[in-house]
């Protein structure tokens, strides 16, 4: 028979609650826990991480301020400093599914920052002389708390990780394209051999759309610099000191290493999440740029022998449990998957951004998971696909010469000389015997040999004729 846990006895404003007696959160979260068991879902480390950085800072400016007396708050910036650090984490047991303020969440820091701080006050977190709402929460509402910490949580993830993971996989991109530069491959339009291009200038495309994303994220990080903290319930400021934002925007900046400032206009902030929304566009494009990348790679290295086979993949894992020897393109597929769960949680997104109902948005959580999520895996999906893909790759350069001389496409540099109706009947004859398009030209003298070889070259078919 399992052993009864071990609880204590929490308040609220409504009463009484059994909470464990090892939990740093108290009756108003337990609550929440109980009337939320829907998904198992956490909000990720970097929000715990932005919220409690909010919640010390705050209480350094309510003391600077004269508002919050200097003992109590030197145990809060301990206290949430401890949990900024990801050492109370555990204690964070709210449902992402819940009331769409976050107030259970933004409850939850309160209650254990302040139970943690009560622990440093006094030496027992039984002591109530730090109150979740009325110190740690001092100046604050979860209306413009949430908003904020989502704000820069988004920022803390693609300044640091989102954004240098795209940086090392352009620079192996562009050492890919150097590498590849002289192999000539066939090109490809609706899956169908086209003109030559060089494997060089392939990767050079990729590049630049990752490059591109790159900008996108940037631009990104200017709509979230605006924080709604100073808000309080809609946008008015009540219950705050009027220079409680800018100073708290200041200290955020110089802890975390990011740009953020008090919002011009609280009542755009609070009742819009429009910069929330750009920015989940950014990371989508991101993905979809991902997506594209992967997917090509996956299918030039389609084979070994029934496939393209155009470059080798780097073998990592067994592909099958029922075909010996079979490798699969993991880490293409794995990006790939990253990349769909990007572009749903962008519609997710989208469709929270329109639960602004008046003053306050109702899906503030889902829109925090939803962003947070997007911006770790992405980084996630990147690095391995740097890592164990990309780095490693090599060209396959006889099959793609032979795939080229193989080519009706390559027809297409005769037109200009034979006229396009009489390029197309060769295309075919070549088509229909099974022989190359240089073999057929030189069966029907239309040009010399030398001729047809400077006209045929695929090098030159990879740049723009004179």
């Amino acid at each position: 028979m399992a052993k009864a846990q071990e609880t204590r006895i929490e308040s609220d404003s409504m009463g009484e609650m059994e909470v464990p007696i090892e939990a740093y959160y108290g009756a108003s979260t337990m609550r929440a826990s109980l009337n939320f068991p829907i998904s198992k879902l956490r909000l990720q480390p970097y929000f715990i991480q932005a919220l409690s950085n909010i919640k010390g800072n705050a209480a350094k400016v309510n003391r600077d301020l004269g508002r919050l007396d200097p003992t109590l708050a030197g145990a809060i910036i301990q206290a949430a400093t401890e949990v900024s650090q990801g050492k109370l984490n555990d204690h964070f047991i709210v449902d992402v599914f819940q009331t769409g303020s976050g107030t259970s969440t933004n409850t939850n820091a309160n209650e254990v920052i302040a139970n943690r701080a009560n622990e440093i006050f006094s030496g027992s977190r039984d002591s109530k002389t730090i109150h979740p709402n009325d110190h740690v929460n001092m100046g604050q509402s979860s209306n413009d708390v949430i908003p904020s910490a989502t704000h820069v949580a988004a920022l803390l993830g693609i300044k640091r990780d989102l954004i240098p993971n795209l940086e090392k996989l352009n620079q192996s991109l562009q050492s890919k394209s150097r590498q590849f530069w002289d192999i000539v491959k066939t090109g490809r339009t609706h899956l169908q051999d086209a003109t030559p291009i060089r494997l060089g200038q392939v990767f050079l495309g990729y590049s630049g759309q990752v490059e591109r994303g790159i900008s996108r994220l940037i631009h990104a990080e200017n709509e979230l610099s605006e924080l709604a903290i100073g808000g309080t319930a809609v946008g008015t400021g009540i219950n705050t000191h009027p220079e409680f934002a800018s100073r708290l925007c200041v200290l955020i900046s110089k802890d975390l290493g990011i740009i953020v400032s008090e919002t011009t206009n609280h009542f755009q902030a609070q009742n819009s999440l429009d910069g929330i929304v750009e920015a989940s566009g950014s990371l989508r494009t991101v993905a979809t740029s991902l997506y594209k990348i992967a997917n090509d790679i996956r299918w030039m290295g389609s084979g070994p022998r029934a496939g393209l086979s155009e470059i080798s993949l780097p073998e990592v894992q067994p592909g099958s449990s029922i075909m010996p020897g079979k490798v699969n393109p993991v880490i293409c597929k794995s990006p790939i998957q990253v990349c769909a769960q990007v572009i749903g949680n962008d519609t997710a997104i989208t469709i929270g951004g329109q639960g602004g109902v008046f003053e306050l948005n109702l899906m503030l959580p889902l829109i925090a998971h939803n962003l947070t999520q997007s911006i770790e895996i992405l980084t996630n999906g990147s690095q391995i696909f740097t890592d164990k893909l990309v780095k490693d790759l090599k060209v396959n350069e006889e099959i793609c010469a032979g795939y080229i001389e193989g080519s009706l496409a390559i027809c297409t540099s005769l037109a200009p000389i034979i006229g396009y109706d009489r390029a197309a009947e060769i295309a075919h004859k070549a088509y229909e015997s099974g022989k190359t398009v240089r073999e057929i030209a030189i069966e029907e003298n239309v040009l010399s040999k030398k001729e047809l070889d400077k006209i045929l070259d695929p090098v030159l078919m990879s740049k723009p004729s004179k």
